[in-house]
């Protein structure tokens, strides 16, 4: 296919409104199961939102806790103009899980188009606000100046990325009177709720995805079991790398964030900036991503062929499958054997090679504009592949 096809595909989905929502686009027949799958439960988080208020999870379902953290700032508010690709996520679910943050969507502002959200932010991220000296010795009064939840959690550890990280997608519940009530529309955090993430994923889980880096390249779906689908195309290859944030919490070949409109890819090293993303056709057209249309750190993608659909919000890209797993000392830690099977890859083939390899470490100055090297770091690679967790309950 040649590349004034890939440019067709977008042109036509300029028609598709801006804020449809994922059932108005449709989910079309080769990613179908996906979008309808058996799910199995991973663990779940609860998180008192409280001054000081306890971080527990469990891999039982709830039989037993363990703490991984504490509530900085609890938040009453939320954001009542998110991120557009907030929209194509759930009411009462997550809508991004990324090692910087964790966004969850409560409703849609109609007015404006945009998703209503709060968040669940790092340690990292305290710095970027303004906190009263002397919130060390409050008794509670004390909440965020936002629409965010800060956390003592590390960014790139337990939900950030860590051994914890929810799936987009994933409900969110109140835990009332020792009962999970998922979150309704309009609900607004209250201090001393109890919020529940289950972190659930498809019971039938892919092997790997294969993205062939060029106008026109297929996206291959691979299974276990030897299944095998093409469950899209790429309209647009990516050639560079861009600042985006958040990178400096993951290395090289991670997943740094995953939402209903991305799947950032990193290419540096930990406490580097430099990543590309993945996005899908209708929000590349969208205006807060002109920069995707005309520059090179974005591969686009679209369905397997010329259609008003576009995956935004869809399985297996942009809902149930992808989360930033990965931790640096997993291979020191006790269960060190889990930690790696739970482990999230992404591997590249380079033009002149069939043999796959990592991702190449490439990072800018986030602080200076974008070198000319950044613009075609990426061009020799012909073909990206997201290597999923090995897990031992892939199947019933």
């Amino acid at each position: 296919m040649s590349k004034y096809f890939g440019i067709l595909i977008i042109v036509c989905l300029l028609f598709v409104p801006a804020y449809a929502s994922t059932v108005e686009r449709g989910v079309y027949p080769e990613v179908a199961p996906e979008n309808s799958p058996e799910f199995v439960e991973q663990y779940r988080v609860l998180i008192d939102n409280s001054f000081g208020g306890e971080i527990n999870a469990s891999s039982d379902q709830g039989k037993t806790w363990g703490k991984i953290g504490n509530v900085i700032l609890p938040t009453q508010k939320v954001n009542t103009a998110g991120y557009t690709a907030s929209l194509w996520a759930g009411t009462g679910e997550v809508a991004a899980t990324a090692v910087n943050a964790i966004h969850i969507r409560t409703g849609i502002n109609t007015v404006e188009g945009r998703g209503i959200i709060f968040s669940i932010l790092p340690f990292d991220a305290i710095g970027e606000i303004d906190i009263p000296k002397d919130w060390e010795k409050s008794t509670g009064e004390v909440v965020s100046p936002n629409s965010s939840i800060y956390t003592t959690i590390l960014g790139g550890r337990g939900i950030f990325g860590g051994g914890f990280a929810p799936y987009v997608g994933n409900k969110v519940y109140l835990l009332k009177d020792g009962k999970a009530v998922q979150l309704e529309s309009k609900y607004i955090p209250q201090v001393n709720d109890l919020i529940l993430i289950v972190a659930s994923r498809p019971v039938k889980y892919p092997k790997e995805i294969v993205f062939e880096n060029r106008f026109g390249g297929f996206i291959t779906l691979k299974y276990l079991d030897g299944e095998e689908k093409v469950i899209g195309e790429v309209l647009k290859p990516v050639q560079g790398i861009g600042r985006f944030q958040g990178s400096e919490l993951s290395g090289v070949g991670r997943i740094r964030a995953n939402h209903p409109g991305v799947i950032e890819v990193d290419t540096s090293p930990l406490y580097e900036t430099g990543a590309f993303q993945i996005v899908p056709a209708a929000h590349g057209m969208s205006p807060e991503m002109i920069n995707a249309r005309v520059k090179t750190q974005w591969l686009i993608v679209g369905p397997p062929a010329v259609t008003e659909k576009s995956p935004e919000g869809i399985a297996p890209l942009f809902r149930y499958f992808i989360a930033p797993y990965y931790q640096e000392n997993d291979l020191l830690a006790e269960d060190w054997e889990n930690r790696l099977l739970k482990r999230f890859l992404v591997d590249v083939k380079i033009k002149g090679s069939d043999k796959w390899q990592p991702v190449p470490a490439f990072s800018v100055d986030p602080n200076k504009a974008l070198p000319a090297w950044a613009d075609r770091c990426l061009e020799n690679v012909t073909q990206i592949r997201i290597l999923f967790p090995v897990h031992l309950t892939s199947y019933k």
